[in-house]
């Protein structure tokens, strides 16, 4: 009896982490590493109150995302049969309501408190705009990620918006480094979000969300990350060419095995479910290295 138990309680605990999604705050923690060293090769200080502050909230921000979206999801129906869902882990859909709604409330708090020791909007408009997205990605009436856009608002939020916004919390101006940077997070972070559809494409199918891999189908899907993963190793290439990031930039390439690896495992496995459902977390990994990696090659423009 006791045995059956631990398995059953073992069983509830890995899906409790797969709902908590740890891995996936990596979304929100490299813009604003990127975004903050970016500054740093601008001005050569770093200000660690202002960072921590933004870094908190952002991780408080997308978990009213991530919250927020099985909320959505349950609405439609489409997560009836994701076993990880936190609505149909808790059965209780108001009480994740009103939690996912703290997050965001704790979350704003910390980026007001950003703009009034800085005495301006700019970062707590910047933020807001971006929360508007994120609410549009899955939120009614909008529901955009449902006819296919979700990458895009993926990029603009994660990418250049999120890397500025950092970026402009460090020295309160904008630069074409923070925005190259963020071009380069932001291609990743969509990247993520495009490998997730693949093991969910009838579920999305009959749910009526038009997703990119349920308008292109799973081979030509593998085919389009492959082209937007050779895209980003050659922007990688590109800015520093153009002197518009250091050459300190090519340490980026580091990340390339990773990326090779997503590649591939994608090609072969796109129409096998059980298989390619793990490339969201190899795109995480690629997401998280070429992200650290970027960071240090801005850090290293300045001291060296």
């Amino acid at each position: 009896m006791s045995i059956v138990s631990t398995k059953k309680l073992t069983s509830k605990q890995k899906l409790w982490l797969a709902a908590i999604k740890i891995p996936v705050y990596s979304v929100s923690i490299i813009p604003i590493i990127v975004g903050s060293s970016a500054a740093f090769e601008n001005i050569s200080t770093f200000n660690f109150r202002i960072f921590t502050t933004f870094l908190i909230s952002s991780i408080l921000i997308i978990a009213w995302i991530n919250v927020s979206n099985d909320i959505f999801d349950a609405d439609t129906g489409i997560d009836k049969n994701k076993a990880h869902s936190i609505v149909n882990l808790t059965k209780n859909k108001s009480l994740i309501f009103w939690l996912s709604n703290i997050f965001l409330i704790l979350g704003i708090v910390g980026i007001i408190l950003i703009s009034w020791w800085q005495k301006d909007l700019t970062v707590l408009c910047i933020v807001t705009v971006c929360c508007i997205l994120g609410y549009s990605y899955q939120g009614p009436p909008f529901r955009l990620g449902y006819k296919g856009l979700g990458e895009i608002i993926c990029f603009i939020t994660f990418g250049p918006m999120a890397v500025s916004a950092s970026y402009y919390s460090q020295v309160q101006h904008f630069s074409i480094i923070s925005l190259a940077s963020g071009i380069l997070i932001g291609i990743s972070t969509s990247i993520i979000l495009f490998c997730s559809h693949f093991h969910q494409i009838e579920d999305d199918f009959s749910a009526g969300k038009r997703s990119p891999i349920v308008f292109l189908g799973t081979e030509l899907g593998s085919i389009v990350l492959t082209i937007i993963t050779v895209l980003l190793m050659f922007l990688v290439l590109l800015f520093p060419i153009l002197k518009i990031l250091s050459f300190w930039t090519f340490l980026s390439l580091l990340s390339f095995p990773i990326a090779y690896q997503l590649v591939c495992h994608v090609l072969k496995y796109h129409n096998q479910a059980s298989n390619v459902k793990n490339s969201k977390f190899i795109a995480i990994k690629f997401h998280f290295f070429n992200g650290i990696l970027l960071s240090v090659s801005l850090i290293l423009s300045k001291l060296v």
